[in-house]
């Protein structure tokens, strides 16, 4: 929640709204939308993306938290538009193939990626794709930028992550205080580990990072960490921490086997 939403002032005050339809045209055909797909939507604001996502796809599911917003757009969207004033956070996730294409408050990004990415609840029904509308820092951390960051980390084995577009901050109104760009997630059809894996991978990488450069060590002796690495023709860890994400795959299949029991 923003600062002006915790002082009480409408949702609508907090967010900042695309209204070029050429830049909304140009960021939406980066989804190559037919009109077989369902898009979600998370934030119609004032339904300037909706009305686009509506014109390429075959329907578009919506959520808008603010009662004033979401009062001004009922009958005013294309029938193929189902509106929902709701916390998408709460909502239930499809239960049919979709996308998602969302303007998304900057402050609720993690948990909004944590809810649509998450095995191994989206190993269920997956979105075929998602593009976001982020702050440029938090997009880099969810790519590896420019190292892997925990978020990368915890993404990688399963989707897919770059960034596909940029965005000017006078492309908003208001403008917002930080650069945008447009982030593209894609599940991988081949995951480098088992959805079922998830939870124990997810408890190796967050233990680990609390330790900094040394973190595996935390979970593997040296001699567990070296034979692993070397056994896969991988370089050692390095001394200045940056361990590159076939590492630390490597090192988590070696502490299942060596010690993840007595966790």
């Amino acid at each position: 929640m923003s600062k002006k939403q915790a002082q009480g002032l409408p949702l609508s005050i907090s967010q900042n709204f695309l209204t070029s339809k050429r830049t909304i045209e140009r960021l939406v055909r980066h989804a190559c939308l037919t009109k077989h797909d369902t898009v979600l939507e998370i934030g119609a604001g004032k339904g300037h993306i909706t009305r686009c996502l509506a014109q390429y796809s075959g329907s578009v599911i919506a959520y808008e938290l603010d009662p004033a917003l979401a009062a001004r757009l009922k009958g005013r969207l294309p029938e193929n538009v189902r509106l929902y004033c709701a916390d998408f956070l709460t909502a239930p996730l499809p239960r049919t193939p979709y996308k998602v294409f969302a303007n998304i408050p900057f402050s609720r990004t993690t948990e909004i990626l944590r809810k649509l990415t998450a095995a191994p609840r989206a190993a269920q029904n997956p979105p075929g794709g998602l593009w976001l509308l982020v702050e440029k820092g938090a997009a880099k951390r969810f790519c590896g930028l420019p190292r892997p960051s925990r978020s990368s980390l915890l993404l990688r084995p399963f989707w897919e992550a770059k960034i596909v577009d940029y965005l000017r901050r006078e492309d908003f109104h208001p403008a917002p205080r930080v650069d945008t760009v447009l982030l593209q997630l894609i599940c991988k059809s081949q995951p480098d580990l088992p959805y079922s894996q998830y939870n124990a991978y997810h408890k190796f990488i967050t233990h680990c990072l609390r330790y900094g450069p040394y973190g595996p060590r935390a979970l593997l002796t040296k001699r567990q960490a070296a034979t692993a690495l070397r056994l896969a023709g991988l370089p050692p860890l390095p001394a200045s921490g940056d361990i590159l994400y076939i590492q630390w795959l490597c090192l988590f299949r070696a502490w299942l086997q060596y010690g993840s029991k007595n966790y």
